[in-house]
């Protein structure tokens, strides 16, 4: 372990305490700069999975009747302690994680946001009570905590993910064991030891690290005290979850992958869509479920826009994240790099031009160079494949049917990204296109106070927003006569 990290939690945090593996099970986190080990941490069995899930239970009743302001007052703590402890949090990120210190610095302030948007949704679980159509009846609705809550979050933003699920989870009243991916279970650990300084009782937040996966969630799932199933990750892993969580009829959101189109029509400022397609492209390197991952541009625009585009990649600096000056870091690990690399060789082989980068640069680490590429066939893996990486392929299209066809022909519909000066073509495309967010004139749609989701096979339910907090509620209806 490096001195940076000489400090840092690696035992899972269980009812209140760090906890090794029960069979002594370790193992290795690296870093992708350099692929060297940074940590050895504890490797959860199945056993440790459900002693998590009997903390929570145990911990559900007293969390659950505790007044929503206290609950709230958790978040909020937690909130101010993230940002107290930003740059540690960053170190964090930018070790296990490898990307940009500034991306690592934007995910903790975008991660804090999600404890403090549900710090003030705590105290709205409102009900109703209506007069029923017949008369002299009344129609009572109770909002209450669905119960012990299994969180299974991503590698790519180990912070954000991770808080995006458990605000609204400890807003509403349920407890929560948390399982982030192995790739970069150090943050979570992290967070788990900000919530229990921030004042959350023992058993509300546990923290299960594990390579073990495929036992211990489904261990987990097919406990009876646990009611709710929070997964983000790959569309083909959601459809896994969502076969064992039918045994138990486990409640379950699922935010899963994306094949986000970027439209640039001809009306539009070519520099702001310039602008646009960076953020929506590089933010994280390229690897986020709502990167802009096809890029279809008018006809008459396209050239134009290929060239400036590649201009901008080719000035993107390569480098660890503790690197200030560097502006994208490597992906999180080897078979990250290959998967990208293979996509565009055999986009190439194909005929497809590469503007700029196309490969992984001569360096230790999981890098690959920022791309720009056209002239792709119709049918090329890398239009139907989610890339994850920094490659932005360019397609052309000629008017604004051809456009949403193109945008929907693929088996995702997350996210969508459009560009045009005209407000009735902005509204009619979004309307049109089948997706879940879409960002008009802006590459970047995230924010805690709106329903993050998509449609098809990019998920089921929303996070974020009210709407968010609604996912950990059940609703009971009372019937009155007074």
């Amino acid at each position: 372990m490096t001195a940076l990290l000489a400090d840092v939690a690696t035992d899972s945090w269980i009812d209140g305490a760090w906890h090794p593996a029960s069979d002594g099970a370790t193992f290795d986190v690296d870093d992708p700069a350099t692929g060297q080990t940074i940590a050895t941490v504890a490797d959860g069995s199945v056993e440790d999975g459900l002693a998590a899930v009997a903390a929570a239970d145990g911990a559900a009743a007293d969390w659950a009747a505790t007044a929503p302001r206290e609950r709230g007052e958790v978040l909020r703590r937690s909130f101010e302690l993230m940002r107290e402890r930003r740059d540690e949090l960053a170190d964090l990120i930018v070790a296990e994680n490898g990307k940009s210190r500034a991306d690592a610095l934007g995910e903790v302030a975008y991660a804090a946001e999600y404890f403090r948007w549900f710090s003030e949704e705590a105290v709205r679980t409102h009900g109703e009570i209506v007069t029923a159509p017949a008369g002299g009846k009344r129609i009572m609705a109770l909002r209450q905590p669905i119960g012990v809550a299994l969180l299974v979050t991503p590698w790519n933003f180990p912070a954000a993910m991770a808080t995006r699920k458990i605000g609204p989870a400890l807003a509403a009243g349920c407890t929560v064991v948390l399982k982030p991916a192995p790739e970069t279970p150090l943050t979570a650990l992290a967070l788990a030891e900000v919530m229990a300084d921030a004042g959350a009782p023992a058993g509300v937040v546990n923290v299960l690290v594990t390579t073990r996966a495929a036992e211990t969630v489904d261990a987990m799932i097919h406990d009876p005290r646990v009611r709710k199933l929070s997964f983000t990750g790959s569309t083909q892993v959601g459809r896994l979850l969502l076969r064992a969580a039918a045994d138990q009829v486990v409640t379950c959101s699922m935010e899963l992958g994306g094949n986000s189109p970027f439209l640039v029509f001809d009306d539009a400022n070519l520099d702001d869509a310039l602008d646009g397609a960076m953020i929506a492209k590089m933010r994280n390197g390229g690897e986020s479920c709502i990167a802009a991952n096809r890029f279809l541009v008018q006809r008459s625009l396209v050239g134009d826009f290929a060239a400036g585009l590649a201009d901008r990649m080719a000035s993107l600096r390569l480098g660890p994240g503790h690197d200030v000056d560097a502006d994208v870091g490597p992906l999180i690990n080897r078979a990250a790099q290959q998967k990208v690399a293979d996509l565009v060789a055999a986009s190439t082989a194909d005929g497809a031009r590469v503007l700029t980068g196309g490969g992984p640069p001569d360096r230790a680490g999981w890098y690959f160079e920022p791309t720009v590429i056209t002239d792709l066939d119709p049918s090329a893996d890398l239009l139907a494949t989610e890339i994850f990486g920094p490659v932005a392929p360019v397609v052309a299209f000629d008017d604004e049917a051809e456009a949403i066809a193109q945008a929907n022909d693929v088996a995702h519909g997350l996210a969508a990204y459009l560009y045009t000066s005209d407000l009735g073509r902005a509204l009619r495309v979004a309307e049109a296109l089948d997706v879940g967010m879409v960002g008009v004139n802006r590459g970047l749609i995230s924010d805690p106070a709106a329903p993050f989701g998509g449609v098809k096979q990019s998920g089921l339910g929303r996070e974020g927003a009210h709407e968010g907090l609604l996912e950990y509620l059940e609703t009971k209806y009372v019937a009155v006569d007074w």
